[in-house]
């Protein structure tokens, strides 16, 4: 039996005989059903159709996405670190090339994902990968359309997976929303990969929303507290998940105190 994924949102569900009658993913206000409707796809068709570009992003980083773009066009970030490779989000297409090129680069010791909308087709991943663990937090354990024994649900405000490598529960986005900081990364510089839980916004800053397709934002307390979970952590560049104008090169942790500011300072008028 196929197992059905969303052609909205990239979302997998269990193998059944037809598709779900609707996506969780989409109806969920920070996410959309097309006007056209919901539709399904399988993993065998997006083989067919689609194929993964790796372009390199900065030091030790690597993107991995569909072309032609699919879902909501999610990128996966490889982290080369000297403890081992991670993979930072999932998309939806995961084939034989993409495997062997990950193999060629040393493998993947586990998998990490910021939110719900990277879910995707984990557990193919996890599988195509050797079983490797799968980190998420447990305050999002509802959206997980797809059980299997590779997900492991984590707790609190930090989780070191590697030597240098930390995922940060920031919430806000959804409960469970989650950065990855590599303290180590390029000499000590630090880096931030944020997913859209910290957006990158074209004139550099980052931004906070609860619902980025339906402009829900997210209130100022929230966005304090986001900021003061993340304070103790130093990382001079932020990565987020979408390319192009979607990354900080230099001076992340400034910019993010700024937009924090920036932020509170706006939604707070009257």
């Amino acid at each position: 039996m196929p197992a059905f994924i969303c052609s909205a949102c990239g979302t997998q569900y269990p193998p059944s005989e037809a598709p779900p009658d609707t996506c969780p993913a989409c109806t969920d206000e920070r996410q959309f059903v097309p006007v056209s409707g919901q539709s399904w796809t399988t993993l065998e068709q997006l083989r067919g159709a689609h194929s993964n570009k790796f372009r390199h992003l900065a030091t030790g980083l690597m993107t991995i996405e569909a072309t032609p773009a699919f879902a909501i066009g999610q990128r996966a970030i490889l982290a080369r670190t000297p403890s081992g490779n991670v993979l930072w989000e999932c998309i939806a297409l995961i084939d034989d090339a993409t495997v062997d090129l990950l193999n060629g680069l040393g493998g993947v010791q586990a998998i990490a994902i910021s939110h719900p909308h990277y879910y995707t087709t984990m557990v193919e991943w996890s599988r195509a990968l050797d079983g490797v663990p799968i980190h998420l937090h447990a305050a999002d354990r509802e959206w997980v359309m797809r059980p299997d024994p590779a997900v492991r649900f984590w707790d609190g405000d930090t989780k070191p997976i590697a030597p240098g490598l930390t995922l940060v529960r920031l919430g806000g986005h959804f409960a469970g929303g989650t950065v990855l900081h590599w303290a180590d990364w390029e000499q000590g510089r630090g880096v931030l990969l944020s997913g859209d839980i910290l957006q990158v916004v074209p004139s550099g800053h980052v931004s906070f929303m609860w619902s980025y397709p339906n402009l829900i934002p997210l209130s100022a307390a929230t966005v304090q507290r986001m900021a003061k979970i993340l304070e103790p952590f130093a990382f001079d560049a932020v990565y987020g998940s979408f390319s192009g104008r979607n990354q900080i090169d230099a001076k992340g942790k400034q910019v993010v105190t700024a937009s924090v500011a920036r932020y509170i300072a706006r939604i707070s008028q009257t």
